[in-house]
C-alpha cells in the first residue's frame, strides 16, 4: 500500500470509488455523484487530498478542508475518507488517516472533525479506534433513501 498526494489524473479513479458509496450507502448523505471535473477541482482546492494505491491501483482517498468558513475556524478541519470495499479492514483506512493527520498537524490544525451517519457503525468504530471522540449527535439532519438520518459528530485534538 502506498499513500500519496492526489493529482487531477486520479479524478476518474476517485469517482469510480466514490460513486457507488454515494448511490448505495449512507457513508455520505449526498445522493448525486461527482463528475471527474468536480473531483479535480476538489483536489486542487483542498489543503490535503490523498489517495492510497495497492499494486498501482487507487483504492481509496482522504481529504480535509476547513470545518466552517471564517477565521475563527481556521484551525479546525473536517475530513472525508472513502475506501473501495476490497480494501476495507486491511489497514488502508488507518494508513490514509495517519498521513492525513500528520499533514493536518504540520499545517497547524488543532481539531479534526468527522461527520459520520449514525447508521454507519463501522465508520463510528473506525474513528473511535483512531482516537476520535463522539461529541454530538444531530438528530435527523440528513435525508437519504427516503428517510431521515442522524449525524454523529466526532473530533480528535491533534
Amino acid at each position: 500500500m502506498k499513500v500519496r498526494a492526489a493529482t487531477h489524473e486520479d479524478a476518474g479513479a476517485i469517482c469510480a470509488i466514490w460513486t457507488p458509496q454515494i448511490l448505495d450507502t449512507v457513508v455520505t448523505f449526498n445522493s448525486e455523484p461527482y463528475s471527474g471535473e468536480q473531483v479535480a477541482q476538489m483536489i486542487a482546492a483542498r489543503p490535503c487530498f490523498l489517495v492510497i494505491e495497492v499494486n498501482g491501483t487507487v483504492l481509496g482517498f482522504a481529504s480535509y478542508s476547513q470545518f466552517r468558513g471564517g477565521i475563527g475556524y481556521a484551525h479546525t478541519m473536517e475530513h472525508t475518507i472513502i475506501l473501495a470495499p476490497e480494501v476495507s479492514g486491511q489497514g488502508a483506512g488507518r494508513a490514509l488517516m495517519q498521513v492525513l493527520m500528520d499533514h493536518a498537524r504540520a499545517a497547524d490544525t488543532h481539531v479534526l472533525v468527522a461527520g459520520v451517519c449514525a447508521e454507519n457503525a463501522a465508520g463510528v468504530a473506525f474513528h473511535s479506534a483512531l482516537g476520535f471522540e463522539q461529541v454530538a449527535v444531530l438528530p435527523e439532519v440528513g435525508r437519504k433513501f427516503d428517510r431521515w438520518m442522524d449525524l454523529v459528530l466526532m473530533q480528535k485534538r491533534l
